[in-house]
């Protein structure tokens, strides 16, 4: 066998694992992916944030056990909708909420920022704007994984079973 014989079976052999090397890293990233799939892990949606009525006399008597959480999680393309049920008109960010009335805020940019707010203790709320993981991560994951799995069984494959000259026909045994 000669040398471009031996780079031509090395070639294919190289092909063969780089299809079954993106199969099982395909495999293993999805079931990997819907394990440990998370809250951003979704279509953009409508996000309702109600403040209850009574919770600007509530803060303005002190009052500390509000319902709100210091940050909130969205994902790129949510719609955040304040609806205002208090009596008083609140703040959130750039929205002026008046009272009986709901204003909302596209949110178009992943970003993580605190915005100014009157309806929580503290005054400011978190708001973490992250990409979702769609489609397109997960090829990226398989694209960049592929060829370096497929790299690592090649080379184990040539230790495990290197490529044998063949010997012609009725050239066995002679030296």
């Amino acid at each position: 066998m000669n040398a471009q014989q031996a780079f031509r079976l090395g070639l294919k052999r190289f092909v063969i694992l780089l299809v079954i090397s993106a199969a099982l890293v395909a495999l293993v990233s999805e079931v990997t992916f819907r394990l440990q799939k998370g809250k951003n892990d979704r279509a953009p949606q409508v996000v309702q944030l109600v403040i209850p009525n009574g919770t600007a006399k509530d803060l303005a008597e002190g009052k500390t056990d509000v319902t709100f959480p210091d940050e909130l999680v969205f994902v790129v393309g949510d719609t955040l909708v304040v609806k205002n049920e208090d009596v008083a008109p609140h703040k959130f960010g750039p929205l002026l909420i008046p009272a009986l009335s709901s204003a909302s805020l596209k949110l178009d940019k992943a970003n993580r920022t605190s915005y100014a707010c009157s309806f929580v203790p503290s005054q400011f709320m978190g708001l973490d704007v992250r990409p979702a993981a769609g489609l397109s991560a997960r090829f990226t994951a398989v694209w960049l994984a592929a060829p370096a799995t497929a790299g690592f069984l090649f080379a184990y494959s040539l230790v495990l079973f290197p490529i044998k000259p063949r010997q012609p026909a009725g050239a066995a045994g002679k030296i």
